[in-house]
C-alpha cells in the first residue's frame, strides 16, 4: 500500500462515501429518535423517518455498489503481485487474509473523514428540510456514536464480502498458473454467473410490475419500487456484461472497421479479445445514464401528472427532494465511472507497450483508446437508457395509466453529455500516461 497508494485510491474513494452515506442517513434517524414531543402543529409532509428511509434505501445499495466494483478492480491491479506471492509459498490463506487487511486498513483512514462528512451532510439536509416544513425547528442531529458505528461496521462487512469474492480465483488456482492468469482473460462467462444473471433480471422485472401495478394515490411507493428496479436491472447487466459485450462488440466491428480504418481495426480486435474488460468499462457508464435517467424521467413524470390544485410549496417541496436525491446518486455513479474507466485503462500499460513494439505509435494507439471510448460510452448510454426507460415506463403506468412518461430531452440531454465528458476524457488522459515510458521495459512488468 506504501508502494502504490494510487491502486487503492479508487477504492479508499469508495468506502468514504459508503461511510459517509450510512452516517447521513443513521444521523437522521437518530435525530428523528432524539427530538422532543412536537409541541405546535403537525409539520407537512411524511416525516424525517420516512424520508431518511426513502432515501437510503437506494443511496446506501448504489455506495455498497459502487464499493464492490472497487475492490474489483483494486485487486486486479494487485494481480500480478499476488501471483508472484503464490509462486514464492504464499498460501491461498495467506493472500486471503493480506487482501482483508487491506481492506480493514483502507476502511480505518477514511473513516474519521467519512464519519465527519456524513455529519455534516446530515445537518445540511436537515436544515434544507426545515425551510421547507418538513420536520419541526427543534430537530437537530445529534453526535451520536451509533450510526458512526453502523456505518463502519456496514462498510466493513461490504468491503471483506467484496474481497472475499474478488480474492477468490487468485488463492484457489495453482501458483504458476496464477502468474499466467494475471496477465490473461478468462474465456467464457460462467454459467452459475449468467444464471444469477437471469434470476436478478428476473426480479428486476418483478419489483418494475409491482411500480405500475401501484394506484396513483401511491406515487411515491411506486417511485420507489421503479427506482430499485432500475438499480437491480443494473445489478443483471453487471453480472451479463461479459456475455452483452462480446455480442456488442461483435455488431459493432463492421461499422467500427469502415469508419476508422486503422484505429477501428485496433479498437474492434481490442473489444472482441477483452469482452470483460468492455464490460467493466460498459457498466458504471449506464449506473450513471440508468439512474440518472430514471430520476429525472419519473420526477418529469410526476410533474405533469400532478393535480392543477397542488400548491406551490408541495411543489417546491417534491422538487427539492428529488433534486437532493438525484445529486447524491450522480455523485455515486460518477465516482463508480471515474474508478472503473481509470484502472481498465492503466492496466493496460503491457499491452500498450507489445503494440509500440510492432510499430504502433502514440498517435495510433491515442486513436484507438478514441475509438474505444466512444464506442464504450454509447453502448453504456444505451444500456442504461434501456433500463430508465422500462423504469420510467412502469411508474408512469402507475401515475398515469400511460406507458410513455414524459421525456425531458434536455435534461436526458445534459445527463448523456456528462457521461462522454467523464468516459473519454478519463480514458485518453490515463492512456496517455500509460504509453509513455520505455516500451521493452514495460513489457517486462516494469510499473511506477
Amino acid at each position: 500500500m506504501r508502494r502504490r497508494p494510487a491502486a487503492f485510491l479508487g477504492l479508499a474513494v469508495a468506502l468514504f462515501l459508503a461511510v459517509a452515506t450510512v452516517t447521513l442517513f443513521g444521523s437522521l434517524f437518530a435525530a428523528d429518535a432524539a427530538a422532543p414531543a412536537p409541541t405546535g402543529g403537525p409539520v407537512d409532509g411524511p416525516g424525517l423517518m420516512v424520508i431518511a428511509g426513502a432515501f437510503g434505501e437506494i443511496a446506501v445499495l448504489v455506495a455498497f455498489f459502487v464499493v464492490v466494483n472497487a475492490m474489483g478492480f483494486a485487486l486486479r491491479q494487485q494481480y500480478r503481485e499476488l501471483a508472484l506471492l503464490r509462486t514464492i509459498a504464499a498460501t491461498p490463506r495467506q493472500i486471503r487474509r493480506l487482501v482483508r487487511g487491506q481492506v480493514v486498513a483502507v476502511t480505518v483512514l477514511v473513516a474519521v473523514p467519512g464519519w465527519v462528512v456524513g455529519v455534516f451532510a446530515a445537518r445540511r439536509f436537515l436544515a434544507g428540510l426545515r425551510r421547507l416544513g418538513l420536520t419541526a425547528p427543534d430537530v437537530r442531529v445529534p453526535v451520536a456514536p451509533l450510526p458512526m458505528l453502523v456505518a463502519l461496521v456496514a462498510a466493513l462487512a461490504v468491503g471483506l464480502a467484496a474481497s472475499a469474492v474478488a480474492a477468490r480465483r487468485i488463492s484457489r488456482i495453482a501458483p504458476a498458473a496464477a502468474l499466467t492468469a494475471s496477465s490473461t482473460e478468462h474465456g467464457r462467462t460462467g454459467a452459475p454467473r449468467l444464471l444469477a444473471g437471469t434470476g436478478v433480471l428476473v426480479g428486476g422485472v418483478l419489483l418494475l410490475r409491482l411500480s405500475a401495478t401501484r394506484p396513483a394515490e401511491q406515487a411515491d411507493k411506486a417511485g420507489q419500487a421503479a427506482l430499485l428496479g432500475s438499480l437491480v436491472l443494473l445489478v443483471a447487466v453487471a453480472l451479463t456484461g461479459p456475455f452483452l459485450a462480446r455480442f456488442l462488440a461483435a455488431v459493432s466491428g463492421a461499422p467500427v472497421r469502415a469508419l476508422a480504418p486503422g484505429a477501428g481495426w485496433l479498437a474492434d480486435a481490442g473489444l472482441r479479445g477483452y469482452a470483460r474488460r468492455l464490460s467493466s468499462a460498459v457498466v458504471p457508464v449506464a449506473l450513471l445514464v440508468g439512474l440518472s435517467g430514471t430520476m429525472l424521467i419519473m420526477t418529469s413524470t410526476a410533474e405533469h401528472a400532478a393535480s392543477p390544485t397542488a400548491t406551490a410549496v408541495t411543489s417546491a417541496t417534491d422538487v427539492w427532494l428529488r433534486q437532493a436525491e438525484l445529486a447524491l446518486l450522480a455523485c455515486f455513479a460518477a465516482v463508480s465511472t471515474l474508478n472503473t474507466l481509470v484502472a481498465v485503462t492503466a492496466e493496460r500499460r503491457c499491452e500498450f507497450a507489445l503494440l509500440r513494439l510492432v510499430g504502433a505509435t502514440r498517435p495510433q494507439l491515442m486513436r484507438m483508446l478514441t475509438t474505444e471510448a466512444v464506442l464504450t460510452t454509447a453502448v453504456g448510454v444505451l444500456l442504461g437508457a434501456a433500463v430508465a426507460g422500462a423504469a420510467s415506463a412502469a411508474f408512469s403506468t402507475a401515475v398515469t395509466g400511460s406507458r410513455m412518461p414524459s421525456v425531458p430531452v434536455g435534461a436526458c440531454g445534459f445527463v448523456v453529455a456528462g457521461a462522454a465528458l467523464l468516459t473519454v476524457p478519463a480514458v485518453l488522459a490515463t492512456g496517455l500516461r500509460a504509453i509513455h515510458g520505455p516500451a521493452a521495459e514495460l513489457v517486462g512488468g516494469g510499473r511506477d
